[in-house]
Parts: C-alpha cells; structure tokens; sequence
C-alpha cells in the first residue's frame, strides 16, 4: 500500500515510516506537517492509506479527514493520536483505525488488516459540531481549500452553493442551511438564498424602491436583504 504520513513532528513521522517501511509491501510515499497539507498531498497522489495526527496547527486532522471524504475515492484513513483511551473509544466505532501514540508496531500491523474506508457521513459524525477552518470545493484543477476568513458570501443557486471569497469563485454541495447552523455568528442570513460574512459588510444602501442591500468586501455586486431579515441584520451592523 501506499501511505501518506500526516504528524507535525518531525520526529513522530521518522518513526511511523520506519516501522511501516519494515514490510516490503508497504511504501510511505509522502510526509505531511498538518492537515492543510495534507489534503493537498491526498488529492495530488491518492495515497491507500493515511496515517494521522489529530492534534496539528492551521487545521487539525479531524477536518483534514472531513475534506479527504469528499474526494471521489478517499483513502483509508488511521489517526495516530495520543488521545486518552477512552476518546478512542468513544471515536473507534466509526473509523478505519486508531492507534494510541507511542504507536506499536503491532499495533499497526493489526490496522492495517482491518482496514475500511472512511466515508462521508462517518468523518462528519466524528466532529460535527466544530467549525471547519476551511470549505473544500471540487475544482478543475482538483480540491481547493478555502480558509473561512477569506469568504465573503454563500449564495444558494438549485442544488449547489456559490462560495463567493477574497480571490475568487467556487461552487459546492453543501446546503445553505447546514452552513448556516456551523457557522453561526460568523454568517448571518441576510435573504432565503444567501448568507453573508458580518465582518465584512462595508455599508448598507436603500435604493429607490425601500429595498436594502449590501456591500460587500471583494464581492462585486450588492446582495440584497429582505424584509424578512432585515431587523435582525441591522441589530448585527450595530453592534460589530
């Protein structure tokens, strides 16, 4: 198998991929300081396996394994964490393995043989409630991580969302409405179809008609609040 080390030390990489590398048929591949990276490297070289640190700086390995489930075929993925025994065990129903550091060589050996995909809907149930740093989008150019901070506006058009962000445009699958709910206080709903990044609101503008709407940072048209909203919207402007 191929296998994509993930640990932001570098000495808790060395020893993962030396014990891995003592069965022929296994061959670490690449190596990854955090999360971020790590998606990258996944999405490049479609590694078999990845093995995973949890705790990591600029994104942390539970939201690295959300976004690799978004690829069209992940990898297997085994967190090597040094998480007391009972998180492991309360995590272990829905992943392909954990593996408690210092990591054993027999212990790893035994994951490998019991390994299963991590899908979807099980890496969401690991972290649900924790805010993602970044939104994954399906590109030509492959997956691209959006850091939060740099979005602007989510805008619902059919089934897909616009992400509208400081550098550009993407689309993706996740509902208005789940984004809404993770993200709460960060994006406000401003109309049925859009949510907007409070922080970046530059004004507020009335046109001729009594409608409202907003400008943005780095978003070239306004974005309309309705009247629905609008109370609450103008109680978020006030108090920033």
């Amino acid at each position: 198998m191929n296998i994509l080390i993930v640990d932001d030390e570098s000495l808790g990489r060395s020893r993962l991929k030396r014990m891995v590398e003592k069965d022929a048929n296994h061959t670490v591949i690449a190596e990854a300081e955090n999360g971020r990276d790590a998606v990258e490297q996944v999405a490049k070289l479609s590694p078999d396996v990845v093995l995973m640190d949890i705790q990591m700086p600029e994104m942390d390995g539970i939201e690295a394994a959300r976004h690799i489930a978004e690829l069209e075929t992940p990898p297997a993925i085994i967190f090597c964490t040094a998480y007391d025994e009972y998180a492991i065990e309360a995590l272990n129903i829905q992943a392909a393995g954990y593996l408690l550091k210092p990591v054993r060589s027999e212990d790893l050996k035994s994951a490998f043989k019991k390994l299963k995909k991590l899908n979807k809907v099980q890496v969401q149930s690991l972290n649900n409630n924790e805010q993602r740093t970044h939104i994954s989008a399906k590109t030509r150019q492959g997956l691209q991580l959006i850091p939060v901070d740099n979005i602007r506006l989510f805008r619902a058009d059919q089934k897909y969302v616009s992400v509208f962000h400081q550098y550009g445009e993407v689309l993706i699958d996740d509902p208005l409405k789940v984004l809404e709910d993770e993200f709460e206080g960060v994006f406000v709903r401003v109309h049925r179809n859009a949510l907007i990044a409070i922080n970046h609101v530059v004004r507020m503008e009335k046109k001729e008609d009594g409608s409202q709407w907003l400008i943005l940072e780095d978003v070239e048209e306004p974005v309309q609040v309705s009247r629905r909203h609008l109370s609450s919207v103008r109680k978020k402007l006030k108090s920033l």
